[in-house]
Parts: structure tokens; sequence; C-alpha cells
């Protein structure tokens, strides 16, 4: 009874996936970030090279 007393107020388990958890949302709105800002990167890039290509003939 006491190791089942002692497992139950082990919150060691619990705090390592409330850690793995929160890596987890980081790393979804990391993704999310580097894929809207690549997009705008390539759009941006885009517009670059074919104001560059229209000002040289």
């Amino acid at each position: 009874m006491r190791s089942l007393k002692a497992l139950i107020a082990d919150i060691r388990g619990a705090t390592a996936i409330e850690y793995g958890l929160l890596a987890a949302l980081i790393s979804v709105g990391i993704i999310a970030g580097v894929g809207t800002f690549g997009n705008n990167l390539q759009t941006m890039l885009t517009n670059v090279s074919n104001t560059i290509a229209a000002h040289n003939p």
C-alpha cells in the first residue's frame, strides 16, 4: 500500500508530460511561423526578380 501511495504522490511523470506538451506547442508555432514567413519571402523575391527582369532588356 505504501508503494501505491508513493506512486500516486510522484509528480515527475506529470511534469515530463507537461514539458513534452509545451515543446510540441512551441514546435507547432515555429513551424506555422516559418511556413508563413517562407511564403511571404518567396513572393517578395519573385517580385524583385520580375522587377529586375523588366528593367533589364
